[in-house]
C-alpha cells in the first residue's frame, strides 16, 4: 500500500496509556489503529478509554481507526489513509 505499520503493544493497565503517550510523542503517525482485543471485551472498556484519551491528548489530529482482528488492521488504517 506504500505505507508502513508499526505495532505498539501496551501493558493492560494505566501504565499502558503512558507507554502509548511516549510512543506518540516520539514520532508522527498518520493513523492509530486500536485493536479489538482492547475494544471488544466489556471488561476492557476502562483500558479503551485510557487508550483513546492518550491518543487525543498526545496526537489530537491523528485519526483513530478500529480493527476487529489483526488481519484487518491494514484495511482499518486504509479507511483513513490515502494510498
Amino acid at each position: 500500500r506504500g505505507w508502513q505499520g508499526e505495532p505498539c503493544m501496551i501493558s493492560p493497565d494505566e501504565a499502558g496509556g503512558l507507554m502509548l503517550e511516549q510512543r506518540l510523542a516520539a514520532a508522527h503517525y498518520d493513523c492509530v489503529v486500536i485493536g479489538g482485543g482492547i475494544r471488544l471485551p466489556p471488561k476492557s472498556t476502562w483500558l479503551l478509554e485510557i487508550v483513546v484519551n492518550a491518543v487525543r491528548k498526545t496526537a489530537p489530529d491523528t485519526p483513530i481507526a478500529f480493527n476487529t482482528v489483526p488481519e484487518d488492521t491494514a484495511e482499518a488504517a486504509a479507511r483513513w489513509l490515502s494510498d
